[in-house]
């Protein structure tokens, strides 16, 4: 009997520790999972974006060429050798006659070049590199702006989602609570069955109200994970804030959202640094008409197995070849050279190149004014779109307000049988329209807000939101 027991007990305290182990597992893996806020999704989007990864590896490109482009400054230095084997007929260097016999040959040459001028084309070509790197830059900053507000807009439509979803299953709740109390008042004899069934189906409506919102949620979070490259199904929570809409929306004057826009914004330096390129390749093929001076160095020797330590027949060593280490002494040379060339007539090629870079340079020219207007008008549409959906957002909520005491007052008659179910559910679906209306609009401005934000250089962050919020 105490066997059984201590068997049974023992089966109890293992049972436990299962029981125990899993609540720890399960609870760490809670604590464990990450809340994203708004700046999390940013940064892991801009981690793993290929688009974005694409654009870094352009920039490290251009940094090369760069690069290159100083390099280039530098004298150049090469060094050659070869080595060579001849059959037949060859000149005999002791005699000076053509014999027919095998020979072998070496040559030993490093060499050396320099521009010291070319109407400063090297030097032009150096600021140009560097204005397409700085180019490229900017672009690839000008696409993690771009992916940034995709996924402000993305994060906060699963806000808007959830605030709906919780909206919905609210309604559902009160439509079953009136289904609830519609059953006792028409078994009361107090309202007609056909008042109950119009609720029910109201309530049935509304059901599927709520499993719409919970699809449109998902869908919500299917989209920011693609946008970060993360796997449907990935274990993803965010940070849920609390947001008000305050009464003034407090914007800062157009003009000045602009003017600043001008200073931070990409896609405006990146125009800038274009039309920088653009007059450093004008000046290049301008100083292609420029005479160019250069100088070159080179050192060599070789080897043959055809000289003979001596060329007198009656030498005892006329049949001894001299020794590599000699005639690597003695044949010997070096030149040093100085070159000017002077462009006369190239078949009107420099002045076709320089006609060109003139109309590169007006098209850069126009790019950037293209870009400082396209800037102007999207700030002043972000700014109008800014105060038309606060002053959506406002009479949103007037007539919310309007709507929930209409409804309750039409529900107080319908409960005691002045009104039908069809006025009762015209009244409530009226209310919840309302409502969505009301959510979209706030988030609506809230996003506007965020471009705003974005054209002031500033972090895109609903941390700040207290500053607009109340």
């Amino acid at each position: 009997m105490n066997t059984q027991k201590n068997d049974l007990t023992s089966k109890v305290v293992v049972i436990n520790l299962m029981i125990g182990l899993a609540f720890l597992l399960v609870s760490s893996s809670i604590i464990a999972q990450k809340v994203y806020s708004l700046e999390d999704c940013i940064n892991l989007a801009l981690e793993n974006n290929i688009r974005i990864k694409q654009s870094k590896l352009e920039v490290e490109s251009a940094d090369i060429t760069q690069l290159q482009s100083k390099l280039d400054l530098l004298p150049s230095a090469n060094a050659s050798a070869s080595h060579s084997f001849g059959w037949g007929r060859s000149l005999d260097q002791a005699t000076y006659e053509y014999v027919d016999k095998q020979s072998q040959s070496s040559y030993f040459n490093i060499s050396s070049d320099l521009t010291l001028f070319s109407g400063f084309q090297k030097l032009n070509t150096v600021k140009q590199k560097r204005a397409d790197y700085l180019a490229a830059k900017y672009n690839s900053d000008k696409m993690q702006n771009d992916i940034s507000l995709t996924v402000a807009g993305s994060y906060l439509q699963i806000l808007f989602a959830r605030e709906l979803l919780s909206n919905a299953r609210a309604q559902a709740e009160i439509t079953r609570q009136q289904v609830e109390r519609t059953k006792k008042l028409v078994e009361a004899g107090t309202l007609a069955k056909g008042s109950l069934l119009e609720v029910q189906a109201q309530a049935a409506n509304e059901e599927v109200s709520v499993i719409q919102a919970e699809n449109q949620l998902n869908l919500a979070y299917l989209d920011l994970l693609q946008l970060l490259e993360l796997e449907a199904g990935t274990p993803f929570q965010i940070d849920v804030p609390a947001l008000k809409v305050a009464q003034d929306p407090g914007l800062l004057p157009v003009d000045m959202i602009y003017n600043k826009a001008l200073e931070v914004m990409p896609e405006i330096k990146s125009a800038e640094m274009s039309l920088e390129s653009s007059k450093r390749g004008l000046y290049i093929a301008q100083g292609s008409r420029s005479p160019s001076l250069g100088m070159s160095a080179a050192l060599g020797t070789n080897y043959s197995d055809q000289i003979r330590v001596s060329n007198n027949p009656l030498d005892p060593d006329y049949l001894n070849i001299k020794p590599f280490s000699n005639q690597w002494k003695d044949n010997r040379s070096a030149t040093l050279s100085v070159r000017l060339s002077i462009p006369i007539f190239n078949g009107y090629q420099i002045s076709s190149y320089v006609g060109k870079s003139k109309l590169g340079l007006m098209n850069a020219d126009y790019n950037l004014q293209i870009a400082k207007n396209a800037l102007r008008k999207n700030v002043e549409t972000a700014y109008t779109d800014a105060l038309a959906s606060h002053t959506t957002f406002k009479a949103r909520e007037r007539s919310l307000t309007s709507l929930r005491e209409s409804f309750n007052y039409t529900e107080q008659k319908f409960n005691v049988g002045m009104v039908n179910a069809i006025d009762y559910n015209v009244a409530k679906n009226q209310m919840n329209r309302s409502e969505s209306d009301l959510l979209s609009a706030k988030y609506d401005y809230i996003f506007k807000l965020k471009i705003l934000d974005f054209y002031l250089g500033r972090t895109l962050t609903l941390a700040d939101m207290k500053e607009f919020m109340e």
